[in-house]
């Protein structure tokens, strides 16, 4: 059955960087990062269409992360850079397979039809 399977989180230093993966199955318009900590809710972090390549960013990770994608391999990634203590939470990936509503300015978490199980990211001295 369709899933996604996320990989690459650990604990790094403050500036430290870590690459995410997400492999996929199935079909889908566009491909997401979410992120969470306890007590909050989950926020949308990056998104690229998986026809084409847009990409979508949080005002609060521009310039640090970078998501790109292997349409061969069908997995997405999470490039993250120069992290922050703020930057700790688990990552999950996250698929909009049909309504074509996730790839926005503002990445709503009812556009996503699936969910990966996340990986823990944490950014400490």
């Amino acid at each position: 059955q369709a899933q996604l399977t996320e990989s690459g989180g650990g604990s790094v230093q403050p500036g430290g960087s870590l690459r995410l993966s997400c492999e996929t199955s199935g079909s889908t318009y566009c491909m997401a990062w979410f992120r969470q900590v306890p007590g909050k809710s989950r926020e949308g972090v990056a998104a690229i269409e998986t026809n084409g390549g847009r990409t979508y960013y949080a005002d609060s990770v521009k310039g640090r992360f970078t998501i790109s994608q292997d349409s061969a391999k069908n997995t997405v990634y999470l490039q993250m850079e120069s992290l922050k203590p703020e930057d700790t939470a688990k990552y999950y990936c996250a698929a909009d397979r049909y309504m074509r509503r996730l790839c926005q300015t503002h990445l709503p978490t009812n556009a996503v039809q699936t969910w990966g199980q996340g990986t823990q990211v944490t950014v400490t001295s």
